[in-house]
C-alpha cells in the first residue's frame, strides 16, 4: 500500500458509453480500475505514491494524447502525465492519466547536432544514440530518468557547469494544449509559451516530443573519490574550498550516505558512513589529475576510481539506484555555504539520525548562470549550490494487511529534512523543481513553482499563460489542487 493509498476513496467509475469514442480512436490501451495492466501502468519508479486515475491512456503516439486530452476536456476530468515516475511529486486521485512510456522514438541528426525524442524516452537511450557521433546530451546522472520531465524542470546534469541546464538547449516542443490541439512551440512561433515550458515546470499541456541540441563530448575524466566517516570533517571543508577554484569544465557533487549493515550491500559499503565526491571533467585526464590533487590530499580513500571514460559510461559516476523504491525528499538552492553549516547538516542526517538520509550537494555556477538560446524560466541561476535531502520510505503490503504507519513515518522524515535544511536558511534562495520528491505545502504545484521562479514578474507571467492556455486547470498535479501556473509531470 502506498502512502497516498491510505484512507483514500477508490477512483470513480466512468460511464462505458462515454469511453467508446476514446477507445475507438486510441491506438494504445485504455485501462480502467480492475483491468489487467491497470496497476502496472499507473506504477513508476516512485513506489511511495502511485496515480489512481479513473482511466489510463497508454499513448503510443501524439494522436493518442490528443484523443485523451479531448476526452478529459469533454468529461471534465483533470489530466496527469507519467513516463517513468522518477519525479512523481503527488499522485492523481481520479481523473485521466496519460502514460507516455510507449512513445520511445529517438532520432539524432549528427550534422545539425540535435536530437528529437518522443515523450517516453529516457536519457540512456539518447546517450546511446548520440555517442557514435561523438555527441552527448545534457542528461542527468541516471540513465532511467525521463527526458521530457527532467528538461521541463530545468535539468542539472553531468555537464551542467560546462553547458548549462538541459532546458537551455531546447529547440522546439510539441505540445497538446487544453483545447486538444497539437502545436509545435518554438522561440520564434510563441516565445512566451516556449520560455514558460522550459524550467518553470509544466502544466500548460502534454509534451509529446522535444528537439534539443547536443554537445561535442565523446569522453570524460570522472568517477568517485570516497572517504570514510573518520575523514568527514576534512573532506567537507576541502570540497567546499575546492569548488571555489575549479574551472567551468568540471561539474561535481558531494553525497553523504550512512549505509545500513545489510548483507545485500557490497562489503566496502556495509554499515559505513561515507562521503562520495562525484566528478565529471571534460578536459584532459592529465589536467583532471592535477585538479583533483587537493581532494586526494585529504587522506586515504575507501575507493578512488577516477579515470578517462567514454561518455556512454557517464552513468557510472553517480551510480544511482536503478530499482523502483519509495522515497521522499526536499532541497534548497543556496547562494553559498560554509563548512560549519555543512558539518551540522551531516550531523543531523548521518548515522545518528532517526531515519536514513541521503544528502547531496551539487556544485552549480558556470554555464548554469548565463543560460542559453532558450533562456527559459529556470529560477535562481545565480545559486552556487543545490542541497538535497532524501530518505527511503518503507511500504506496507499492497493488500492493506500491513501495519506500516505511513502518515507518522512520513511526518518524521519531513521533520528531519526540515531541520537539516533550516541549517542553510541564511543562504537559501528557493527550490529546484527537479529535486522535489513529494508534495510540499498545501498547493504543491503553485508553491513549488513560485519558489523556483526568480521573481514576481516571472511568476505573474506564468500565471497569465496558465489562465490563457488552460483556464479550467485541466493539467495539474492533483485533482484537489487549486489552479496554478505550472506542474511537472513524472
Amino acid at each position: 500500500m502506498e502512502i497516498n493509498d491510505l484512507a483514500q476513496p477508490s477512483a470513480p467509475a466512468l460511464d462505458p458509453a462515454a469511453l467508446a469514442p476514446l477507445m475507438a480512436h486510441a491506438r494504445g490501451p485504455v485501462l480502467l480500475p480492475g483491468d489487467d495492466g491497470y496497476d502496472a501502468e499507473r506504477s513508476g519508479f516512485q513506489l511511495a505514491r502511485r496515480h489512481r486515475p479513473a482511466v489510463i491512456v497508454g499513448a503510443r503516439c501524439a494522436e493518442d494524447v490528443v484523443a485523451a486530452v479531448r476526452f478529459a476536456r469533454d468529461q471534465g476530468l483533470p489530466v496527469a502525465v507519467q513516463a517513468t515516475g522518477h519525479g512523481l511529486s503527488a499522485a492523481t486521485e481520479g481523473g485521466l492519466l496519460i502514460s507516455t512510456r510507449r512513445m520511445a522514438g529517438v532520432r539524432v541528426d549528427a550534422a545539425a547536432g540535435t536530437a528529437r525524442v518522443e515523450a517516453g524516452v529516457v536519457w540512456g537511450q539518447v546517450v546511446e544514440a548520440a555517442a557514435p557521433h561523438g555527441l552527448a546530451p545534457l542528461n542527468g546522472s541516471s540513465p532511467g530518468v525521463g527526458v521530457i520531465s527532467y528538461t521541463l524542470g530545468g535539468g542539472v546534469g553531468v555537464l551542467a557547469r560546462t553547458y548549462g541546464f538541459a532546458a537551455d538547449l531546447v529547440r522546439s516542443v510539441d505540445l497538446v494544449t487544453a483545447d486538444a490541439r497539437l502545436r509545435r512551440v518554438t522561440a520564434a512561433t510563441d516565445p512566451e509559451l516556449f520560455r514558460a515550458l522550459l524550467g518553470g515546470g509544466h502544466g500548460l499541456g502534454v509534451v509529446t516530443a522535444m528537439e534539443f541540441g547536443l554537445v561535442p563530448v565523446a569522453r570524460l575524466y570522472g568517477g568517485q573519490l570516497v572517504f570514510g566517516g573518520e575523514q568527514l570533517d576534512e573532506a567537507l571543508a576541502a570540497y567546499l574550498r575546492w569548488t571555489e577554484t575549479v574551472p567551468d569544465e568540471l561539474t561535481s557533487s558531494l553525497a553523504l550516505i550512512a549505509y545500513p549493515d545489510l548483507p545485500q550491500l557490497p562489503e566496502p559499503l556495509r554499515g559505513r558512513y561515507l562521503a562520495q565526491i562525484r566528478i565529471a571533467y571534460t578536459g584532459s585526464a592529465a589536467e583532471g589529475e592535477r585538479l583533483v590533487a587537493p581532494l586526494r590530499a585529504v587522506g586515504p580513500r575507501v575507493s578512488d576510481d577516477l579515470r578517462e571514460m567514454p561518455y556512454a559510461e557517464s552513468h557510472t559516476i553517480h551510480r544511482d539506484p536503478s530499482d523502483p523504491h519509495a522515497y521522499d525528499g526536499d532541497n534548497a538552492l543556496l547562494s553559498g555555504l560554509d563548512a560549519a553549516a555543512l558539518r551540522r547538516v551531516a550531523a543531523l542526517t548521518g548515522p545518528a539520525a532517526p531515519d536514513m538520509c541521503v544528502v547531496q550537494l551539487n556544485h552549480l555556477g558556470g554555464a548554469l548562470v548565463t543560460g542559453g538560446a532558450a533562456a527559459g524560466t529556470v529560477g535562481h541561476r545565480e545559486a552556487r549550490y543545490a542541497l538535497r535531502v532524501l530518505s527511503p520510505l518503507a511500504t506496507a503490503a499492497e493488500d492493506g494487511s500491513g501495519s506500516y504507519g505511513a502518515d507518522a513515518a512520513l511526518a518524521a522524515v519531513r521533520a528531519l529534512h526540515a531541520e537539516a535544511l533550516a541549517v542553510v536558511a541564511p543562504w537559501r534562495l528557493g527550490r529546484s523543481v527537479n529535486f522535489l520528491f513529494g508534495p510540499h505545502g498545501d498547493r504543491p504545484d503553485a508553491a513549488e513553482v513560485a519558489s523556483s521562479v526568480r521573481d514576481t514578474d516571472a511568476h505573474h507571467r506564468l500565471t497569465g499563460l496558465k489562465a490563457r492556455h488552460d483556464p479550467a486547470n485541466l493539467f495539474r498535479f492533483h485533482p484537489a489542487a487549486t489552479p496554478a501556473p505550472a506542474a511537472v509531470p513524472a
